[in-house]
């Protein structure tokens, strides 16, 4: 019998930062248990290229090492995505894929996408018609553009068809699955690092997580967020005001402390409740979510997780591009408002906020009913039987 591969071509499945190793991991281990897929090729654009957190993640996520690192590094978003768009396009000539999978909305997601539009190589999008509706987001306009061009987009919520039906994609190439963050988070539960542990490991005392009120925990990236310097300061005042309800946890970006470096703001991060980490691997980050009793973040991967954990949330942003959070979940936008912050947080630790539901489809299983979906898909493509 042939190898998979030598009926139809490979599927080269891209990954550029962080947050799309966790939507890869659990879908390459369903590709190689679902009998109907060809082989699959790991493809890391390099786009992230903080490569020891990298191989820190790979390593929590058991994701194997990529085949091939396209080393893209950083640059503007020009800049960047024309350079994988360079790199990508020697690989796709070279292994003539029948697919080329992206998930998010990320540069590389973008790139790749149009590289393999132009050379009519079939274009899968994961995590498909998400909008925040809010086009100064550099994520939205990948997002947009990628649903435009792809070929087959699998969505994790309902509200993402209405999206892509008003913009003129046909219900045919849509298909609901639900969310393979949630499948990376199902695996890392059994796993993940007491916060206890990840706190003394990076210096500070556990001792402060004993708060009654339990812990907080902060996650802020976002350029709305963290690169004008008022807006910068005023973001660091109302987490040390936060903190003098509970302490928080923060693990913080690199260029969130690059910025906060530069700026001479380094002294408004002195509370010793307000206990500041170098960044985690996703054991950490599950472990220190899994047991807080709220997050703070502008992360749409956060807000996802925090919901199907139950813990309430809290999105310093004005908009979301996952409404099935708030609509369903634990999440609340807050944007920067300070006393709508502070009146969150103080009904959070009265016994109140939000709790939610998990939503349809955010169960652990979506990477396996992608696989079934997108072998049987692949194979009518290619007018062979699966």
């Amino acid at each position: 019998m042939k190898p998979r591969e030598a009926i139809i071509g490979p599927v080269l499945c891209v990954v550029g930062a962080r947050p799309n190793y966790m939507k890869m991991a659990p879908l390459l281990r369903a590709f190689a248990a679902e009998p109907s897929m060809p082989r699959a090729v790991l493809v890391h654009t390099g786009q992230h290229y903080d490569y020891a957190l990298n191989d820190r993640l790979f390593i929590d996520l058991q994701l194997p090492s990529p085949d091939i690192n396209l080393e893209v590094g950083s640059g503007t978003h020009a800049v960047q995505t024309a350079e994988v768009m360079k790199r990508f396009e020697p690989v796709v000539d070279d292994l003539k894929p029948s697919a080329v999978l992206v998930v998010g909305d990320v540069n590389s997601t973008l790139a790749c996408s149009l590289v393999a539009a132009k050379k009519s190589v079939a274009v899968i999008h994961v995590e498909a018609g998400l909008r925040s509706f809010d086009r100064a987001m550099p994520e939205e306009i990948n997002r947009v553009l990628t649903d435009q061009i792809a070929d087959l987009l699998y969505t994790t919520e309902r509200s993402a068809h209405d999206n892509l039906a008003r913009e003129g994609i046909a219900a045919e190439r849509v298909v609901f699955v639900g969310n393979l963050m949630i499948d990376s988070l199902h695996a890392a539960l059994p796993k993940a690092v007491a916060p206890e542990e990840t706190v003394r490991r990076a210096g500070a005392d556990p001792a402060v997580l004993r708060d009654p009120k339990g812990f907080g925990v902060v996650t802020l990236h976002r350029p709305s967020n963290v690169d004008d310097p008022a807006t910068l300061r005023e973001v660091l005042g109302i987490l040390g005001e936060v903190a003098q309800r509970l302490p928080l946890v923060w693990p913080i970006h690199p260029r969130t402390r690059a910025n906060i470096e530069r700026n001479g703001l380094g002294h408004l991060l002195g509370n010793p409740r307000l206990i500041c980490l170098p960044p985690q691997g996703y054991l950490e980050m599950v472990g220190l979510m899994s047991r807080a009793a709220l997050a703070l973040t502008d992360s749409g991967g956060v807000q996802e997780e925090t919901t199907a954990l139950g813990v309430p949330c809290l999105t310093m942003r004005a908009n979301t591009e996952r409404p099935i959070t708030i609509e369903q979940g634990t999440n609340t936008l807050v944007g920067r408002e300070r006393t709508r912050i502070l009146a969150c947080v103080d009904e959070i630790l009265a016994g109140g906020g939000k709790r939610g539901r998990v939503p349809e489809l955010w169960d652990g299983r979506t990477a396996g009913r992608i696989a079934s979906h997108l072998g049987a898909w692949l194979h009518t493509r290619a007018g062979v039987a699966a």
